[in-house]
């Protein structure tokens, strides 16, 4: 899970806490996850945002605590297109593989809320344990695991969005975070200083190792050989060989630290460290520690965008989200977000596209005539193919048409302002040739066929309407619809 939250930590802009004898660093981690204690500091109401459809791209998803709400950032923007209102303090998010759905624990009650990414409005809410925390998705989209302070993990069936299965953990869970190839699932427990292990297939607890002093982060290695833990109680991250489920190395890091992700092709772990405001990046070849990052104040969740240029950090004591540009670590933007920012997940979403409709006519030019009539069976004079695109009942222009018999291209034309566009066949073909007409789509538009043939057995084409958009026209048959692609 991205983007741990403590909001029982030193107040917004500190960066001291206590660490006397009996372990008062413990009792703030507990006080956050009873929900008893909150960031300190005067809040400021934010106006909430109509939610707005999106667009295709990247964006980051921001839980904000205090705000009961979801900021959502165009990364390629670094601005907030839309805030989408969830359940009481929302911590934990995560985003579905396809980029569809949006899951968000909501702390302060026992929901948790799926946001549609094409409206960006809360769709369902799932009755999980008791103060949900933290939130992860299988890599085939299918389930999502939720951590409960009740002492539980909750399994989500994306389906039909109802719990599948509960699997009983012990002292409170927190961070979550599944294998790539979706059989193990591994979470945090603070009070345990441990780290359980799930089999997905029975989901049952297999084993449980043991880390640092209360871990609350966790990440795993894009080829799922290493787990990344951070543990707030020791200002280090314990590094796991899946292989073993053992330490095989701690990396001591910044102070208090929380939420952690790894970039996609592996090499570099990012650690938001809440006390010392700022993000350690560690180098995977060595399990060292390459650079330190200023960030704002108190720092609790981070993600990285899926091509790895960015890092996503919530900076929860200044509620905004510092962008890192991974290549020369240091930070490029500082976005505005909702009160009290914690849980960040970042995924590209495409956008609804708009149907197409795409009619194909074959037409002969009469020899020393400039009229046309319908091709019969073969011709000495060549062939014009005309295909006619449109959306929504209106001509789309500028769209690339391919001209295809046989799976060989003829030629490529664009259409014009009525949407067409046309080939002239260069020379005679079989009398039983099959003609289609290819548009691929867009990030707008959806992508349309439509076929014609020619057929021996009759003395002409088939007379087919002007306004048989989006059909294909077979001889001997009736007009049926193209195949989309």
């Amino acid at each position: 899970m991205s983007g741990i939250a403590v909001s029982g930590a030193p107040g917004r802009g500190s960066t001291g806490r206590s660490r006397g004898s009996g372990g008062s660093w413990w009792v703030v981690v507990r006080a956050w996850l009873a929900g008893l204690a909150v960031l300190a500091g005067l809040t400021v109401p934010l106006a909430v945002a109509t939610p707005a459809a999106a667009q295709t791209g990247t964006f980051a998803y921001v839980a904000n605590f205090f705000s009961d709400d979801v900021s959502v950032i165009d990364t390629a923007t670094n601005t907030v297109v839309a805030t989408v209102p969830v359940g009481d303090q929302p911590r934990g998010v995560a985003i579905t593989p396809d980029g569809t759905r949006v899951y968000v624990a909501n702390n302060n009650t026992t929901t948790v809320s799926v946001i549609d990414t094409a409206t960006n409005t809360v769709v369902a809410t799932v009755t999980v344990g008791a103060n949900p925390i933290g939130v992860a998705v299988t890599p085939d989209g299918t389930r999502a695991y939720v951590t409960s302070g009740s002492g539980g993990v909750s399994v989500i069936d994306t389906a039909t969005n109802t719990v599948v299965a509960t699997v009983p953990i012990g002292a409170a869970p927190v961070g979550v975070a599944i294998t790539p190839d979706g059989t193990r699932v591994y979470v945090t427990q603070p009070g345990d200083d441990g780290v359980p292990v799930i089999d997905t297939a029975t989901n049952t607890v297999i084993t449980t190792i043991p880390v640092g002093n209360a871990p609350l982060g966790v990440a795993i290695t894009p080829d799922g050989t290493r787990v990344y833990v951070a543990s707030v109680g020791s200002d280090s991250v314990s590094v796991i060989d899946t292989a073993t489920n053992t330490v095989v190395a701690t990396v001591p890091v910044g102070d208090f630290p929380q939420g952690v992700a790894v970039t996609p092709d592996g090499t570099r772990v990012y650690v938001a460290n809440f006390s010392s405001s700022s993000v350690s990046v560690i180098d995977t070849a060595t399990n060292t520690v390459v650079a330190t990052v200023p960030v704002g104040a108190n720092p609790l969740g981070v993600a990285v965008t899926p091509d790895g240029s960015r890092v996503y950090v919530t900076d929860a004591g200044l509620d905004n989200v510092s962008v890192i540009d991974t290549a020369t670590n240091t930070v490029i933007a500082t976005v505005p977000v909702g009160d009290g920012p914690e849980g960040v997940a970042i995924g590209t979403v495409a956008a609804e596209r708009t149907p197409t409709r795409l009619t194909l006519r074959a037409e002969k030019k009469k020899k020393g005539k400039d009229a046309v009539e319908a091709l019969g069976a073969g011709g000495r004079h060549g062939l014009t193919l005309q295909a006619k695109l449109t959306a929504e009942g209106r001509p789309l222009a500028g769209k690339p048409i391919d001209f295809t018999t046989d799976s060989v291209l003829l030629c490529t034309d664009t259409t014009d302002s009525r949407g067409k566009a046309t080939c002239k066949v260069p020379r005679k073909q079989d009398n039983d040739t099959c003609y289609t007409a290819t548009f691929a789509g867009d990030d707008t538009h959806e992508p349309a066929t439509a076929t014609v043939c020619t057929d021996h057995s009759r003395s002409g084409w088939p007379s087919e309407p002007e306004n048989s958009e989006g059909m294909s026209v077979i001889p001997g048959q009736a007009l049926t619809p193209a195949a989309r692609t």
